[in-house]
């Protein structure tokens, strides 16, 4: 070979080299795992899921180019999160993101290994999956969504909506370290807003309904429906039940209202989940989940439907609607 065409070949090579090498780099296929414990027609869920997806795209990580997402929807249903908790395990996607305690549980007792990011959680530390918020130091890490304190402003807002009000049941999943310490929150206000309460368990949409039911016999109730997975799965019959039997309710999330509920003061979860994908896309890029802390919300919001508060012929206060992210009419 004639040294001239030699080097040209060479030369050719070494341009050539960088982009075989940045066109491997752009194909290798990413794999993230989603777990939900919501029916695949979800709304709200779905729309979570589109704000994860869109901040991964800002992120660089398109679906079908260089990231494939595996979803299961466990319907609310235990023993569907469970299989489906083991079948993504299997897939051994590259990081899991699962959507509160109800998920990372059972993932949590599948692998110790596979990176797990949860965009909402009661108690992360109290319920095992973290050492601290600071140092989670196995591989579950994300965004906690639970301040105690919410149990107050809670019983404060629905004594601001309905002051007549003098008796609440709060339901509250008491499986749950989140759950009996938001009722405690809510026990130790409520004799400076003198009103009686009472813990109403969320087990299973027969035994909300006959609680419900036996507590509205006497006048002047009222409910608080505190963060739970179980009350988010019953979300459609709770607020049903509340319209049922005149029941001024304060909840915990805006797809309560969206549903018929009165209002709701909470975490965002749009922004939770667009949270999440920041850690996804970190621990994508090699950094580790016990090296992320668990963060507390930032944003938070008000949602009051004014359609039930006329139903139930409430005024809401001027004051309350100034202060509302959303007011449905």
């Amino acid at each position: 070979m004639k040294r001239r065409a030699f080097i040209t070949l060479l030369g050719s090579a070494a341009v050539a080299w960088p982009f075989a090498a940045r066109a491997q780099q752009r194909e290798r296929m990413r794999r993230i795992g989603v777990l939900l414990p919501a029916a695949a027609d979800d709304a709200d869920f779905q729309a979570w899921v589109g704000a994860f997806q869109q901040a991964l795209a800002q992120s660089g990580w398109i679906i079908g180019r260089n990231v494939r997402i595996d979803t299961r929807w466990g319907g609310g249903k235990s023993e569907d999160i469970r299989r489906h908790a083991t079948e993504l395990v299997a897939l051994a996607p590259d990081v899991i993101l699962a959507h509160g305690t109800s998920t990372v549980r059972p993932l949590v007792q599948a692998t110790r290994s596979i990176p797990i990011v949860f965009p909402v959680a009661g108690d992360p530390v109290g319920a095992g999956f973290v050492d601290s918020l600071a140092q989670p130091g196995g591989n579950v890490t994300g965004f906690m969504t639970v301040e105690y304190s919410f149990g107050g402003k809670w019983l404060e807002l629905l004594k601001e909506i309905a002051p007549s009000v003098t008796r609440v049941a709060v339901l509250r999943d008491a499986s749950q370290g989140s759950g009996t310490s938001q009722f405690a929150v809510i026990q130790g206000m409520a004799s400076s807003l003198k009103v009686e309460v009472s813990p109403v368990n969320t087990r299973n949409a027969d035994e909300i309904e006959r609680a419900v039911a036996a507590f509205a016999r006497s006048a002047n109730g009222g409910l608080i429906v505190t963060a739970a997975g179980g009350a988010a799965v019953h979300r459609h019959l709770i607020t049903t039940l509340a319209a049922r039997h005149k029941l001024p309710a304060v909840y915990s999330g805006r797809h309560f209202v969206t549903s018929g509920g009165l209002i709701s003061y909470y975490a965002d979860f749009i922004d939770q989940y667009q949270r999440a994908a920041g850690y996804v896309d970190r621990i994508l890029k090699g950094e580790k989940p016990a090296d992320l802390p668990v963060q507390a919300p930032t944003k938070y919001e008000l949602v009051i439907n004014l359609k039930t508060a006329k139903a139930l012929d409430l005024t809401s206060p001027q004051t309350l609607l100034l202060q509302a992210d959303q007011v449905i009419e």
